[in-house]
């Protein structure tokens, strides 16, 4: 009698694998096998040592210890040279691509097969026909990359792998520049890849994303897989809760709003970026007390020029900003330090570059901006007992782990940084909350704190206006919504009738009335 066939060994297969930096431990002897044909996610809170992970598959970093097999046999992979060699790829989150080349030029770049570049090129645009039947993957071959929309550049990344004869492919957030419907494609696409057998990681903090299209599921916190198990069987509370080590609610309930005057009044608005191109395009709206007006939009349309600009720290082209009834447009006050004396408090969509000085200690990032205050200052000198009172105030507050007020701001974890932010805006109860990506980084459980504050201020009578690029905070937060395409407003939608496919064709530009229909 025969035995049986034995199983096919993983496509891939990390033993004991382990890493540090420094006193970071960022995997911790970490064991996981991948199937072939198979889409696997990998998901955990910001710092769980996922992205660390995957750099050691693909040869960014060398593992301190444990080993790597591909197709059942041990691999020594030193570089992404190596990874590609074994026939792994990576899709970065942002792309590496030379915008000013073709998309058949990206093709072959770096792998151009000889000094003669007209053989490669005739074979590379071969293999990208025989590529784009069997997947699915159409594109212009002679098409300039920086013409195209965020989503076929994607589709540039994956079709390089493809070429270079990839069977495992790993994409990092790869949904991060993407509308809902061009996400929706990428999946077809990644469906499509397993079927055909493709090995495909996926790295995302999306969980719906996580259960729509993936096999099996793993779950790193702290530096640890802490669950593996069937996508079938997960659900969007069970990864929470295995992602922080508690019941997260996910949902966010808040009252009906109740508006009252309006707060910031915007007309004609246009911002200029440093190097002189208009970026926000005749952009008008209200904002009235007791409501959230969400900003949605892909990346790169405006949002930040309209924050900065709402806040104070750029220069208007045109138009005319009215706050609490006052023309502000050419006041004097219209700068950081006077908008925050009359009522307008900014969180900033990069904590780092504009919301801290991550080398003083968190007493003193609690008050930036406040510092002049006679409540903290006495000529040249702060008031440290008032400051560290503050500060221990507001981290009981607002749940800042460690309450440790001396400590340097740099080594809080981004959750807490951004937690210490929002509690230094939010705690002077001010008119207008401008606040820009509220939770980039933030780990699960910290999202769930921030949404609950955020209303709560709303409900206290602030106006709030929310720019995200998360299409899940905007839906659960906001009572109207806002989209921005190209620096104008593509549409507006009240929160009651708003959906991502909505949301999603007025961020590529397609027509409000095409959206109604």
């Amino acid at each position: 009698m025969s035995a049986p066939p034995s199983a096919p060994p993983p496509a891939i297969e990390l033993v004991g694998v382990d890493k540090r930096f420094g006193a970071v431990h960022a995997n911790k002897a970490i064991s996981l096998a991948v199937p072939a044909g198979t889409i696997h996610g990998i998901v955990g809170e910001n710092g769980a040592g996922k992205s660390t992970l995957m750099s050691i598959l693909y040869g960014y970093y060398r593992a301190d210890a444990g080993e790597i097999r591909i197709g059942g046999r041990a691999v020594e992979i030193a570089s992404p040279q190596d990874a590609i060699a074994r026939g792994i790829g990576m899709i970065h989150q942002h792309f590496m691509l030379v915008d000013d080349m073709t998309v058949l030029e990206n093709l072959v770049l770096g792998a151009e097969g000889g000094w003669r570049l007209g053989p490669g090129l005739a074979a590379a645009r071969r293999d990208l026909a025989r590529l784009a039947r069997d997947y699915g993957l159409d594109i212009d071959a002679d098409a300039i990359v920086g013409d195209l929309p965020v989503g076929l550049q994607q589709r540039v990344e994956i079709l390089k792998a493809l070429h270079r004869g990839c069977d495992i492919l790993i994409l990092d957030e790869p949904t991060a520049v993407l509308t809902p419907q061009e996400a929706e494609r990428l999946f077809r696409i990644l469906r499509a890849l397993r079927d055909e057998g493709k090995t495909i990681v996926l790295i995302t903090h999306k969980l719906r994303e996580i259960l729509a299209v993936t096999d099996d599921v793993s779950v790193m916190r702290r530096g640890e897989i802490v669950a593996t198990m069937p996508t079938r069987l997960a659900t969007r509370e069970v990864l929470a809760e295995a992602m922080v080590g508690r019941k997260v609610t996910l949902r966010v309930d808040k009252a009906p709003r109740a508006p009252g005057e309006v707060v910031l009044d915007v007309r004609d608005l246009r911002v200029r970026d440093r190097s002189g191109q208009e970026r926000v395009r005749g952009v008008s709206f209200a904002v009235r007390r007791g409501e959230i007006l969400g900003v949605a939009g892909i990346a790169g349309n405006g949002q930040s020029e309209l924050l900065d600009a709402l806040a104070g720290s750029a220069p208007l082209s045109g138009g005319r900003i009215v706050f609490k009834g006052r023309d502000l447009t050419d006041a004097p006050e219209r700068t950081a330090r006077g908008l925050r004396d009359l009522g307008l408090a900014h969180v900033p969509e990069d904590r780092h570059r504009q919301g801290l000085i991550t080398a003083f200690d968190a007493s003193e990032s609690a008050i930036l901006g406040h510092h002049a205050d006679r409540r903290y200052n006495r000529g040249a000198l702060l008031r440290r007992a008032a400051v560290l009172g503050d500060c221990d105030r507001l981290m009981d507050e607002f749940d800042i782990r460690p309450r440790a007020p001396r400590l340097t701001t740099a080594l809080f974890s981004g959750g807490n940084q951004q937690k210490l932010v929002l509690a230094r805006e939010m705690d002077r109860a001010p008119d207008l909350l401008l606040v820009g990506q509220p939770t980039r980084g933030v780990d699960i459980g910290a999202i769930e704190f921030i949404h609950r504050r955020l209303v709560a201020l709303r409900d206290a009578g602030a106006a709030i206006l929310l720019v995200s690029v998360e299409l899940d905070e905007i839906l659960a937060l906001s009572d109207r919504i806002l989209v921005l395409f190209g620096g104008r407003i593509a549409g507006e939608l009240d929160a009651a009738d708003a959906d991502e496919r909505r949301i999603g064709l007025l961020m590529s530009g397609g027509a409000a009335d095409t959206v109604a229909a």
